[in-house]
């Protein structure tokens, strides 16, 4: 899976800034920008080095390079770095961390999307204020294709967008979906034509950006607080469930068959 057969640097989160705008991009080409690791860890500190930079307004998130957004996780680490439970444990708290720094940014979010948005480039997504899209870009949440369970905050923030419905059809069917669905669903807030993504971004921005922030700031966290409704019983509930996942035949099944390019042969175990 590459974007470009010259893509060869390493996989890294880049920032830079354009006046007013902050860009946090996710690169790694090779893999359609699925995030490392080591990607999820660096997420937090990225934001906040934008976050912290003087004039910036807003953050906007992206894949690199002009075909993809973000393929979700990289689940060639699957095998060592998130093989059970226990590193499982470690790991959703390195995801977790990366949507809570775009959830709780201190300046509005934006995620850009064209291409792939799957996986956990779906939550990251979802964990942003606005989402922008290139007509033809593809959505969905394949874990149960793979046996992976999801951290429960990131699903919340899946739910307070799509709905309980819509959650339960993109995590329990797994399928894709386009723009026309993504938009009808309530997950995308604009859908730009071919060709004019990262112009309407841009303009998209320039608007945030305008913006007195005290007003911003007092909105995005007023909403958010409104629209908050998991119990600390009901996290734990949660991710009690999805450990299990982890520790299963059907993790190390969905994992393998991924790897092998088959479908899995699941069995409740």
């Amino acid at each position: 899976m590459t974007d470009s057969p010259a893509d060869t640097r390493p996989a890294r989160i880049a920032t830079r800034i354009e006046g007013r705008i902050g860009w946090l991009e996710v690169d790694n080409p090779a893999r359609k920008n699925a995030i490392t690791l080591a990607m999820w860890q660096a997420i937090p500190q990225a934001v906040a080095e934008l976050a912290a930079a003087p004039g910036v307004r807003v953050i906007v998130l992206r894949g690199a390079g002009e075909e993809t957004f973000i393929a979700g996780a990289d689940i060639s680490e699957f095998a060592t770095l998130r093989k059970d439970a226990a590193s499982a444990r470690a790991y959703e708290a390195s995801n977790a961390a990366a949507f809570d720094a775009l959830r709780n940014a201190p300046l509005p979010t934006l995620a850009m999307i064209r291409g792939f948005c799957l996986g956990g480039g779906f939550g990251l997504a979802a964990a942003c204020d606005l989402r922008i899209a290139e007509d033809g870009a593809s959505f969905g949440i394949p874990a149960a294709r793979l046996g992976v369970g999801y951290p429960p905050t990131a699903i919340a923030d899946v739910v307070r967008l799509l709905g309980p419905s819509r959650a339960k059809l993109l995590f329990i069917t797994a399928r894709r979906i386009g723009v026309q669905e993504a938009e009808r669903f309530g997950f995308l807030d604009i859908v730009a034509s071919a060709g004019t993504l990262e112009a309407e971004a841009r303009r998209l921005a320039g608007e945030i950006a305008s913006g007195a922030p005290l007003t911003l700031r007092a909105a995005r966290v007023g909403i958010d607080a409104l629209t908050a409704r998991l119990s600390g019983e009901d996290l734990d509930a949660c991710q009690a469930l999805a450990d299990a996942c982890f520790d299963s035949r059907d993790f190390v099944e969905g994992r393998t068959a991924f790897m092998e390019k088959r479908a899995p042969e699941f069995t409740g175990g």
